[in-house]
């Protein structure tokens, strides 16, 4: 273990030292504008970035929550108890758990010891990750969860447990990830992005060697198969040629993704276009014309409808928006 980093993760957070001096239950307004449920933001952390570390506030049992995110709890160091749904778990130094913006836990208070970190994902992130990633990854259970996470077709709460404190593979990449979050500077943000590419690769891997065939394999296979498609074809995909690839009529192949998803294929391919049009705006300098064209709009109009629709902003307003929000972070930091 990195004794430079573990120095630095255990030294109290102004949060901790708020909880321990005052006794005071956690601070909602650090998490959340919403006043009902308890629905931790992901624009209170994540700003302009796609993925970001915090740690896990110690000495106090943190409420039944959910969040527009998806979590990944790492144990660094000790262990955590939390509750996820009815069920309890114990996660153990070195494991990782993974939960959809769709699930609802509650985390039981860790002592000074335990460090427990928690990564905030946008599922954009994966979209960065899945671009890249190798055919074998869909024939993977994470694939379904990190589809629904992206495309939200079931809004099914979902959660991934993987216990692999004895994979020295999976430890090591997740040592670097935290270092470069913790002390990097030149490149870091591109480090990182690479280093979790790595991180998912092999926990798929692991999962492959472990995942058992369930009675919905045949399902699975083929939710599978559309979503790679539209992975590797939005911009020009269409119903006729995935048809083609299962050997099935349009109407067979359609009311099949109906069945399964709740949405049809025009709705999953819409979701993959305007979240790749998203981090395009906000994260290169193309023309709106450009971003409609790249992502299968021919008609800038039309694109313009679906992304105010979808987000509730015009895509230069949206861009305009979140210039000012990372400006204003910025300035008060």
């Amino acid at each position: 273990m990195d004794s430079k980093l573990l120095e630095e993760l255990m030294k109290e957070t102004d949060e901790e030292r708020a909880i321990q001096e005052k006794n005071q239950t956690v601070n909602k307004a650090i998490y959340t504008d919403v006043t009902s449920n308890f629905v931790i933001q992901s624009k209170k952390f994540l700003q302009d970035e796609l993925i970001m570390i915090r740690k896990h506030p110690r000495y106090i049992d943190f409420p039944n929550h959910s969040h527009d995110y998806i979590e990944m709890n790492y144990v660094f160091q000790g262990s955590l108890r939390q509750k996820i749904g009815d069920k309890e778990m114990t996660l153990n130094q070195g494991d990782i758990l993974l939960l959809n913006q769709h699930i609802e836990h509650e985390l039981y208070a860790c002592g000074k010891n335990d460090i427990v970190i928690n990564f905030i994902i946008d599922p954009g992130f994966f979209d960065y990750i899945l671009a890249n990633l190798s055919e074998g990854f869909s024939q993977n259970q994470m694939m379904q969860f990190l589809m629904n996470s992206m495309f939200a077709y079931s809004q099914k709460g979902e959660f991934l447990y993987f216990p692999v404190a004895s994979s020295l593979r999976v430890q090591e990449l997740m040592e670097q990830i935290l270092n470069e979050m913790t002390f990097g500077q030149f490149l870091s943000k591109s480090k990182r992005k690479f280093l979790m590419g790595l991180l998912i690769i092999e926990l798929i891997q692991t999962q492959q060697q472990n995942q058992q065939s369930t009675e919905h394999e045949e399902e699975q296979k083929f939710l599978q198969e559309v979503f790679r498609y539209i992975e590797e074809n939005y911009p020009y995909a269409n119903l006729q040629d995935l048809a083609d690839i299962f050997y099935q009529s349009v109407y067979w192949t359609s009311k099949q993704i109906k069945r399964l998803t709740n949405q049809n294929f025009k709705d999953l391919l819409q979701e993959k276009r305007l979240l790749v049009a998203k981090n395009l705006i906000l994260h290169s300098d193309m023309s709106m014309q450009a971003i409609a064209e790249a992502v299968g709009y021919e008609n800038i109009s039309y694109f313009y409808r679906l992304f105010k629709k979808k987000y509730g902003w015009t895509p230069r307003s949206y861009k305009k928006h979140m210039a000012e929000e990372a400006e204003v972070t910025s300035t008060k930091s």
